[in-house]
């Protein structure tokens, strides 16, 4: 089962040459929020059919609404490249890589993930090679960075133009690296996340451009090379994603039915981990819990660690949380969903009181956006990310992550508040994500530019 958009690609469906552009045009979302929907182009432009190469391990990933956008214009050709084997998307066209072999064993802990990029974008360049010979030259390539895949694209295609997914440059100071205070700190640290940049390095300087989708992970990466990312979020489906007065959600297991009549506090993340404030989030449970005695609390996500330090074998944060807090928790009220269907999340939403979204100065999540979307009273950490889109009292709340007091007062305080509490600060929080990041008006019509752009 799945939850959110980071993992709603798992739905088994998913519902001459030019030459290398010499010049990159800075573009935002927000500039094409006056296009009209009635084009033949969402970006306004008439278009020929393309022929388009897609790599992402992990399909669609961020590629999910201009893939299938794309897939579905007739004439265009779309070859989508991943490890992925159970998904596919109409109009495109999958092929399934894998490495030749694992990561050598016992080499040095710095250049591990560097050799499995390695690794990674020998395979796609093999496919890339056989897709040539068999006659296909894409008009343009877009591929994440993330896990290597798009490094040696250009050496099989070196006129075609490469768009880069760049999602993280790592900094040992002003990120996630020492956010936590309680995190030792060690020398080998700094040269580890130096060498940990070797990756983004490579495809950056492979890239004709790139793509990023926040301001501040924009400003994270070197500035010589800032000019060449545009700041071009996914984007967000208003239409789908939207409040409902009359959502319920029924929990099967406990026997309720909750809706916007109940106290509800939700919270959202891939996995359940410190990087989104897990720790913290369930620390504030007992104070809320006590001071609202009809509050009910749904958890979503899985026990794996998506980012930070794993644990041992066996063990998640989820079981050491319910372990320190123990009989402080009432357990009758604090629902762990695990991984649920987009439908469930939706309405996960649409029934929350307070939403509480928690990170590390890291990745911003697109379950923030769509709370937002759905018109849910955000209560969010204190960190850039987060800073970047919600206005303190405006369009959502900010907190201390830390600081697990001030956590629960505020979630008390908008349960206290009522079905209508914050109204205003609700509207607007929907209001900025169709302003700035809604999907079919503003952000597949900057993502379709950016192609142009690539074939200047």
């Amino acid at each position: 089962m799945l939850t959110l958009r980071e993992e709603m690609s798992g739905a088994q469906e998913i519902d001459a040459k030019p030459p290398r552009p010499k010049h990159f045009i800075k573009m935002t979302c927000r500039q094409f929020r006056q296009v009209p929907l009635s084009c033949k182009c969402l970006c306004g432009v008439q278009c020929s059919p393309m022929k388009i190469l897609f790599v992402h391990q992990n399909f669609p990933g961020q590629y999910l609404h201009l893939a299938r956008y794309l897939g579905a214009q007739p004439g265009n050709e779309i070859v989508f490249i991943t490890q992925r084997k159970d998904a596919t998307l109409p109009g495109v066209r999958n092929i399934v890589y894998k490495p030749h072999r694992a990561v050598t064993q016992n080499q040095h802990h710095y250049l591990v993930n560097t050799e499995a990029g390695l690794l990674n974008a020998q395979a796609v360049a093999r496919v890339a090679l056989d897709l040539k010979q068999s006659g296909f030259t894409p008009d343009v390539m877009l591929g994440h960075n993330g896990w290597g895949e798009p490094w040696y694209l250009k050496d099989v295609y070196p006129n075609t133009p490469l768009i880069g997914y760049f999602e993280f440059f790592y900094r040992f100071l002003g990120a996630d690296v020492g956010f936590d205070p309680d995190e030792p700190q060690i020398f080998d640290t700094a040269p580890r996340i130096r060498t940990k940049n070797l990756g983004n390095l490579l495809g950056l300087d492979a890239a004709d451009m790139g793509q990023t989708p926040t301001e501040w992970q924009r400003s994270l990466y070197p500035a010589a090379f800032q000019s060449r990312l545009h700041v071009t979020h996914e984007g967000v489906d208003t239409e789908l994603v939207k409040p409902d007065s009359s959502a319920c959600l029924s929990l099967p297991e406990s026997g309720i039915d909750l809706t916007l009549d109940d106290e509800v506090v939700t919270y959202v993340a891939r996995n359940l981990e410190p990087y989104r404030g897990f720790p913290n989030f369930m620390r504030s449970l007992p104070a809320i819990l006590v001071r609202r005695p009809n509050a009910h609390v749904l958890i979503v996500g899985g026990d794996e660690v998506s980012y930070g330090h794993r644990l041992p074998e066996g063990q998640t944060h989820k079981q050491r949380m319910l372990a320190e807090l123990g009989s402080s928790l009432d357990m009758k009220r604090v629902h762990f969903l695990g991984k649920v269907p987009y439908p469930v999340f939706l309405k996960v939403l649409q029934v929350s009181r307070a939403h509480v979204y928690l990170t590390f100065p890291f990745v911003l999540s697109w379950s923030m956006l769509e709370a937002m979307s759905a018109g849910c009273l955000v209560i969010g950490s204190k960190t850039a990310p987060v800073e970047e889109v919600i206005r303190d009292g405006q369009n959502g709340l900010l907190v201390d992550f830390f600081s697990v007091a001030a956590i629960s007062e505020q979630v008390v305080d908008a349960l206290a508040a009522g079905r209508d509490g914050y109204a205003d600060i609700r509207q607007n929080a929907r209001r900025t994500i169709v302003e700035k990041y809604d999907l079919k008006t503003i952000c597949l019509p900057a993502q379709l530019q950016l192609l142009k752009t690539a074939n200047l």
